[in-house]
């Protein structure tokens, strides 16, 4: 009987959480081992279908980076890194293009329907709702700088009851180019600000963010950010992460979040919980 009891407990806390959040869109960076590992992938799709079906709008951004690079490895073709970003010329676009905007993006979308979604793959070419130039004047080829989000496309479809999934790859806005590639996380940022989407939550394999005694920071703003990035709590591959929630932020989302996607159902313990398991990063 106590086993049942703290189970109405759990649900009654989720109430006022599922309440609050009814009717508003959360972008949500799908990555890391939650992408890979197969029983992750369906605590995911739950996690997704219950949002869902208690009038969240989800958008789903994806990347996709042992995938592509498992693919190239395959193909026996060289592509190289530099400033942390795959130099890629039109034969390794190819294969991102082949690999997120086909494998993965259709798998991901299988999956949701499969659970009961109307989920719809597409990527920033489809109807050209994203669109990019060359960043740092084609230093790294055809990776892409987002310039341009037209978020009616989006909206048309959470409108229909849609659950977009969105593979960030960027039209050019040019006859016969083969489009850009764009980093997930300033993909997903990008397209939470255009959306106005009241979270924006990136799924890592990491707790979030943490102090230099490894305890989890729960919140975080910018000013408090600049800090720890001066003093060195926030280093290496954190920095672009934390940068992306910022920029969402800025850009009129009122939460970004930083969760641990190794943990099963980590969306739903960190939305539907009042301790939350992440760092949350808001403005000042």
């Amino acid at each position: 009987m106590k086993a049942k009891i703290d189970k109405a407990k759990t649900l009654l806390e989720a109430l006022p959480y599922i309440k609050k959040y009814s009717n508003e869109t959360f972008v949500i960076k799908y990555g890391g081992s939650a992408q890979i590992n197969p029983e992750l992938k369906e605590k995911f799709a739950q996690d997704i279908i219950l949002l869902y079906l208690v009038g969240i709008k989800p958008v789903i951004v994806h990347g996709g980076g042992n995938k592509i690079n498992e693919m190239l490895d395959r193909l026996q073709i060289k592509s190289e890194f530099v400033d942390g970003m795959r130099v890629t010329d039109a034969q390794v676009m190819e294969v991102v293009e082949m690999v997120l905007g086909g494998n993965i993006n259709k798998e991901i979308t299988t999956l949701l329907n499969m659970h009961g979604a109307k989920a719809l793959g597409m990527t920033g070419k489809d109807a050209n709702f994203i669109t990019a130039i060359a960043k740092d004047d084609g230093k790294y080829g055809l990776v892409g700088e987002i310039v341009n989000v037209d978020s009616k496309v989006i909206e048309k479809l959470l409108a229909e009851k849609f659950i977009p999934v969105i593979a960030p790859i960027a039209s050019a806005n040019e006859i016969n180019h083969p489009g850009y590639n764009i980093n997930a996380d300033l993909a997903a940022s990008k397209i939470a600000a255009s959306l106005k989407a009241r979270k924006i939550i990136f799924m890592t394999d990491i707790a979030g963010v943490m102090d230099k005694e490894k305890n989890l920071l729960s919140t975080l703003t910018e000013q408090e950010i600049k800090g720890y990035k001066a003093d060195g709590t926030i280093f290496g591959g954190m920095i672009p992460k934390v940068d992306a929630c910022l920029e969402a932020v800025n850009g009129g989302v009122e939460m970004a979040h930083i969760i641990d996607g190794r943990v099963d159902h980590s969306i739903l313990l960190e939305i539907f919980t009042s301790e939350g398991i992440g760092t949350v990063i808001k403005k000042n």
